[in-house]
This record gives C-alpha cells, sequence and structure tokens, in this order.
C-alpha cells in the first residue's frame, strides 16, 4: 500500500497533546496533521481513506521488553517471532525490542547474531534488540562498544538467576563503567539471587513446593535491597540506570529516593504487577503456576504504589516482559517443585488495552497512556520522533483506536501462541481496530492483514533522556 493515505475525523493523542485532527500519511511516513474540517485538511487527496470518527488516533505502542523464542528452564518461550510479533500487532502495538542473549563462554556477536537469524523475515512488525551480558570479561566489554555503534545501545545483567545470567557486583560495576563512556544503557534485573536461591532450598526442604512460594521466597525487600545495590553502583560508575520489571513497593521507594537526588535512574514496571496479585499465584490445583515470574507478583497493597509511581514518574514506562510459556507441558515442568516452573507470563497483546482501562478507571490521563506505552519508552531506547508519536517525518505506526468497544480477554480470543490467558474473563472497555505499521495496515477493521516480513530491524541511538 503505498502512495497517501488520509485519516480522517479521529481525535489525535500523543504524548504531549489531543486535538481533533486528520493525519496524511505518504510513502510510509505522516506528511502532515491539519485540524478536522479545516480549508488545508479538506484539500488533501488521497489513494486510501480511514474514517477514525469517534476513534482515537494513537502513536503505535512501542513494547520494550520481550522474549520470544528465549530459552529457559529447559524450555523455549512458545511465541516465535512470527506469531509474537502478530499478537502484538492485533494489541496495538508496532514495535518490539526484544533479548539478544550472550550465554556464558560465547561472544556478544554470536548472541546477537542468533537472535538477527530468529527474527529476520518474520516479524510483522518493526523489532530492535537489547543485549543480555551473561559473562563479562575484557573481550565483552570491548564488544559493547561496537555494539552500541550499530544501533543495539543497551545491556541487561541480572543480579539474580546464579549459574545462568548472573553477574556479581564486580561484574556489573565493569559494565557499567563501559556504558558510561560508550553512552550506552545498563537494564537491571534487581534481585538478590544468592539470597532467594537459599530462601529456595529452605522452602523446598520445608515441603512448601506450591507454586505460590514462588513469590514467598522472591521477598520484596530482597528487591529493593538489590535495586538500591544496582543505584549505587551506577552512581561509583557514573552511569545512567533502567531497572526492569519494577514490582515492590520498596523498589519504587528506592528508584524514588535515587531520582530525589537528581540521578538518572529510571524504572519500569509491567501490566501484570498493576493488575495481578499473589491471589493469582496462590490458585488451587497448580493454576497458580501460570502466574510465575520474575520478579514476582506481590500483595494487592503494592499495586496502588506502583500507579502512584507512574503518576509522580518514578516509573517512566510500562512494558510487557512478554515471555509465554504454556501450561501444559511446560509451566507443568514445575509439579512438585516451584523452583522448575519456566519464569515468565503472556501479555504482548494486552498491554495497550489494559492501559486504556486503567485510563477509564481513572489511575492515569490518556496522555499518560500514550507517555507510558509509546513515547517514553522510543525515546528511553534512543527511536524518537521515529517511534512513539504521530508528527510529521515519524513512522506511520499509527493505531485507530474505539475507546467504547467492550471486550473480555480470554485465550479464545487473543492471538499470542499460549494456552492460558493471565487475564482470562476480565472485561475491559476500549478495543484497537485498525493499525498500521509505515503506513501499511497490519490490523484492518479487526482483521490481519500483516504479514512474516513486513516487520524490519530498527537500529537505535543511544538513550534520549541522557543528552
Amino acid at each position: 500500500m503505498s502512495g497517501r493515505t488520509v485519516i480522517r475525523g479521529g481525535l489525535v493523542i500523543t504524548a504531549s497533546d489531543e486535538l481533533h485532527a486528520d493525519v496524511l500519511i505518504e510513502d510510509g511516513r505522516v506528511a502532515a496533521l491539519a485540524a478536522s474540517g479545516t480549508t488545508a485538511a479538506e484539500a488533501w487527496t488521497a489513494e486510501h481513506t480511514i474514517d477514525a470518527t469517534g476513534k482515537f488516533v494513537i502513536p503505535g505502542g512501542v513494547d520494550a521488553h520481550t522474549h520470544m523464542e528465549l530459552p529457559f528452564g529447559g524450555t523455549f518461550a512458545s511465541d516465535t517471532f512470527e506469531t509474537g510479533t502478530r499478537a502484538a500487532a492485533w494489541g496495538g502495538t508496532t514495535t518490539i525490542v526484544d533479548f539478544a542473549v550472550q550465554s556464558v563462554g560465547h561472544t556478544l556477536r554470536e548472541g546477537l547474531d542468533a537472535w538477527h537469524a530468529k527474527a529476520e523475515g518474520n516479524c510483522a512488525i518493526d523489532y530492535g534488540f537489547h543485549m543480555i551480558v551473561s559473562d563479562v570479561n575484557q573481550d565483552t566489554l570491548k564488544e559493547m562498544d561496537l555494539l552500541v555503534q550499530e544501533g543495539v545501545t543497551s545491556f541487561k545483567q541480572f543480579m539474580a538467576y546464579p549459574g545462568v545470567f548472573y553477574s556479581d557486583d564486580g561484574q556489573i560495576l565493569r559494565a557499567m563503567q563501559r556504558s558510561a563512556e560508550n553512552g550506552g544503557l545498563i537494564m537491571m534485573h534487581a534481585e538478590n539471587g544468592i539470597a532467594i536461591d537459599v530462601l529456595v532450598e529452605q522452602a523446598l526442604a520445608r515441603g512448601e513446593t506450591d507454586p505460590r512460594y514462588h513469590g514467598e521466597v522472591r521477598k520484596a525487600l530482597l528487591e529493593a535491597e538489590a535495586t538500591h545495590r544496582a543505584i549505587k553502583l551506577a552512581q561509583v560508575a557514573g552511569a545512567p540506570l533502567y531497572v526492569v520489571h519494577v514490582s515492590a513497593m520498596e523498589a519504587v521507594a528506592e528508584l524514588a529516593r535515587a531520582r530525589d537526588e537528581g540521578l538518572p535512574v529510571f524504572g519500569e514496571t509491567c501490566p501484570q504487577y498493576l493488575f495481578l496479585s499473589t491471589d493469582n499465584l496462590a490458585e488451587p490445583d497448580f493454576e497458580g503456576s501460570k502466574y510465575v515470574c520474575s520478579t514476582p507478583l506481590r500483595p494487592r497493597e503494592h499495586q496502588a504504589k506502583l500507579w502512584q509511581g507512574l503518576r509522580t514518574n518514578d516509573l517512566q514506562v510500562v512494558s510487557t516482559d512478554h515471555c509465554p510459556f504454556c501450561f501444559v507441558g511446560q509451566k507443568e515442568l514445575g509439579r512438585g517443585d516451584f523452583s522448575k516452573i519456566p519464569n515468565g507470563l503472556p501479555g504482548v497483546e494486552n498491554r495497550m488495552d489494559l492501559l486504556h482501562q486503567a485510563v477509564v478507571d481513572g489511575h492515569i490521563s490518556r496522555r499518560r497512556w500514550i507517555e507510558i506505552a509509546c513515547a517514553t519508552p522510543a525515546r528511553m531506547f534512543g527511536m524518537y520522533p521515529k517511534k512513539g508519536t504521530i508528527a510529521p517525518g515519524a513512522d506511520a505506526d499509527i493505531v485507530i483506536y474505539d475507546p467504547h468497544a467492550e471486550q473480555v480477554m480470554s485465550v479464545e480470543t487473543h492471538h499470542m501462541n499460549v494456552d492460558y490467558s493471565a487475564y482470562e474473563g476480565k472485561r475491559t472497555t476500549g478495543r484497537v481496530e485498525t493499525v498500521l505499521s509505515r503506513g501499511v495496515p497490519v490490523i484492518t477493521e479487526r482483521e490481519y492483514t500483516g504479514h512474516a516480513g513486513h516487520g524490519v530491524y530498527t537500529p537505535r541511538s543511544t538513550c534520549q533522556y541522557l543528552n
């Protein structure tokens, strides 16, 4: 679908503005906006017209934390880049940033090449990569500089998962020092994995094997302690820090304190921490295993502090940490031992709708919805204003969103390649109607019209909050 498209009559919502405007798209990019009904807008001619009367016209979502095809716990995340990006499009997300993995004993380049091979030609929407750094040594540190130059500008480290992804404080400090020099951003999984492993061993020895104990051993205080430690290490290194999947109010407090001190520290949370809780982990008949992820779901009282953090900008981004494992055959690997349940939840298709429900419920404003789901992740990871907004020159990644349509989330109707929904039966108001990726319709009035291979790799500049 080349040439010109005009979207008429909708309410255009970006992080900064709401206006009744028509949008002109030319050659995959936004060419112009003009107030609906004005002479300028009426003069536009186009091969394709989309009527958005009564609808929102919003930027495509940017999900900066996904794990397609991730090997974990003796199995693989059940969404491929093809199924996962198609589901993302159904949910109004038009860009993902996935995680390439360096295995211990291998180079960053080997990991990155492997992920390029998985994704290339298979994605329905555009994608970029972060790099998981599992093996910090002199060669790895040099490679970090090269990756930043070619558009992989963020590096994830783990204070959790000893023996798999874990880095000790010395390795973390070295990587942070390097990122302070090369402009990269360290993303941190902040949990004290060494202490957690002790608590896991003790719980299993007591016969506490059910999924709910996953949440009990991964204590909020150990998330807060690791968050504090990551902040101090970043401060020593003179480096910025982005803490992923913040779930505990005590960790939010650490981030807020650091930001009050003027430190370049950022925090992300995920829909599961805003809408689910330890009540789900405690569901009987091993159903709780569906909700095992790390950081874990917390008691419900943590939700209010997470929403508050999003309103006060102590948390800046909502990503999904989409890492689905089927209940049958995958989650079931942990029957009789919660520590063997693959960690991860499906959610790439649900994020935009859940956050719109948060608007309906009064937790956040409409513009803040777009800010935390589109604009800020694009800025944080060096893709703005190409992604994350509707403005002249931006990629025409645009969603026509019906704010009044009602839906019930269910495994029966979702498009993620997983045999359950984490939000089964949840009623929400608001639904994606049409999705354009670089001007090309991927979802057209609730029909999938995209194809694998439309999505292209997107190199990124460095974090745009540090310039």
